[in-house]
């Protein structure tokens, strides 16, 4: 079992009204229509870099590969980071995408789970294997190869790297869930 996460935020989001004009100016970009997340307005502290990642985030959530694959890749990426904010982000996505609360679930058993198709598990195995060995085997490569494309396969490792250093971030900085989002299965990993 890993170490706890830090319980409060070591870099607090920052409150819409202390935002300085170039921050309100990238908020808005992100265009949520609502109460602000606070991912962003976490990473909006540091302005020249926000904007920089957000089109790369972007590019990848409106990339080529399908958002249900996409997603089954950022979630079990999240579970295995233990980055519960990135799970409860993901989890509302990986509704919109077409996965069911039960598949979400089990995303968490991991690849050998029951009920799994192949291609679903195939993700959450080159998931894993990028998370524990940075590499994706031949073995499972071949089996990528067989189902996606040149510019989908360059993304399902672009995918996992991306949302381990968005996790990575969110772990390290702690930034906490907003009120109401969906906690880890089963008290988490």
């Amino acid at each position: 079992m890993s170490p706890p996460r830090p319980s409060e935020p070591r870099i607090a989001p920052l409150a819409a009204e202390d935002m300085d004009d170039r921050q309100r100016q990238l908020m808005e970009q992100v265009g949520l229509g609502g109460p602000t997340v606070n991912i962003f307005a976490t990473l909006v502290r540091h302005p020249g870099l926000f904007r920089h990642w957000l089109p790369f985030g972007g590019k990848l959530l409106a990339g080529r590969l399908p958002a249900r694959d996409r997603e089954l890749l950022v979630l079990r990426t999240g579970w295995r980071c233990r980055s519960e904010y990135e799970w409860a982000q993901h989890v509302v996505v990986g509704r919109q995408a077409g996965l069911s609360d039960e598949e979400i679930a089990r995303v968490a058993e991991g690849p050998d789970a029951d009920g799994w198709d192949e291609g679903d598990r195939l993700l959450l195995v080159a998931a894993d294997e990028l998370h524990d060995d940075a590499c994706i085997t031949d073995a499972t490569w071949a089996a990528l190869a067989a189902r996606y494309d040149e510019h989908q396969l360059v993304e399902v490792p672009m995918v996992v790297g991306h949302y381990h250093l968005v996790s990575f971030t969110l772990n390290s900085l702690g930034v906490p869930l907003e009120d109401g989002a969906e906690r880890f299965p089963d008290g988490g990993a």
